[in-house]
């Protein structure tokens, strides 16, 4: 088994473990991180191609076995690293960007290596949720995060409806080409002066960080957008003691555009605003009245 030196001591008869990797600066690394890839047994790498380009930024070289493991063979992996793990080996698990198993692979195998109990321990380094939190200007004292949200748009409203009322800061990830789409979605749903923050490319060259309602964000990211991307959103603020009926009326429909029938969006919405739902559903024949016809 592999023995691997740290600035504060060394980790002995750990199998598995976890390093965070740099999401955009190699200087990033930590010194625990180089060493680690200087003596592992296994490295198992989303991407074999950048893990050696990250060794050759870092003027490290690598002894073990480098093997991919990616979404697409977790299952076929899994068995060869657990052999690896029983028979006393050091696998060095990491991916392309941030820490594993955080909406990136690793997640199987640390639950296969707990299960058997081999021991499982963490490199902590960078991670784009925690650096996006820190630099949004967004509350941060409670926060959850949420990975990506759905590629259609019906699913992913349907689920922006469910954090609608979610009162801590949200950190999400998007693919970039998505990232116009899924801003118009979220202004829609959560409501065009819901503060928010695109991270992207973060700690990159072209790093850019740019704050605004959702409904400015939607506007400025309306384009061709590149890079990696982290949206951090403030959570809903307080339920208001009494909601007006076109806003209750609003919610009942934003709830209705992703699918859900009409029933279960009232009881939802009084729900959420401590609201009876008598008074919801009157506010939403009201505003039925008064609409203009099609």
């Amino acid at each position: 088994m592999a023995v691997i030196p740290g600035a504060y001591g060394t980790i002995l008869g750990v199998p598995l473990l976890l390093a965070g990797v740099p999401i955009g600066q190699p200087g990033d690394a930590s010194p625990r991180l180089r060493e680690a890839l200087a003596t592992a047994d296994v490295i198992a790498a989303e991407d074999t191609r950048r893990l050696t380009r990250l060794c050759r930024d870092l003027d490290v070289s690598y002894t073990g076995q480098l093997v991919s493991y990616f979404e697409g063979n977790e299952s076929d992996r899994e068995g060869m690293l657990l052999a690896a793990l029983r028979a006393g080996q050091t696998v060095l698990l990491v991916t392309d960007a941030g820490m594993p198993s955080v909406s990136d692979p690793g997640f199987r195998l640390v639950a296969a290596a707990a299960l058997e109990g081999l021991p499982v321990s963490c490199l902590p380094g960078p991670s784009a949720v925690t650096t996006a939190l820190a630099v949004s200007g967004l509350p941060s004292d409670r926060f959850c995060f949420e990975g990506f949200l759905p590629r259609k748009s019906g699913e992913r409203r349907a689920k922006l409806a469910d954090l609608a009322a979610e009162r801590r800061t949200a950190v999400l990830f998007e693919a970039p080409h998505r990232l116009a789409e899924c801003l118009v979605d979220m202004a829609d749903v959560l409501g065009p002066g819901r503060r928010a923050v695109v991270c992207r490319e973060l700690t990159k060259t072209h790093e850019e960080v740019r704050r605004g309602s959702l409904q400015e964000l939607a506007s400025y990211f309306s384009g061709e957008v590149r890079g990696e991307i982290t949206i951090v959103v403030e959570g809903a603020p307080a339920p208001a003691v009494e909601a007006t009926p076109a806003e209750l009326a609003r919610l009942v429909a934003v709830r209705e555009g992703t699918g859900e029938p009409r029933k279960e969006a009232i009881a939802g919405v009084a729900r959420e605003l401590g609201v009876a739902k008598r008074d919801v559903y009157a506010a939403v024949l009201a505003a039925k009245a008064v609409s203009p016809p099609h």
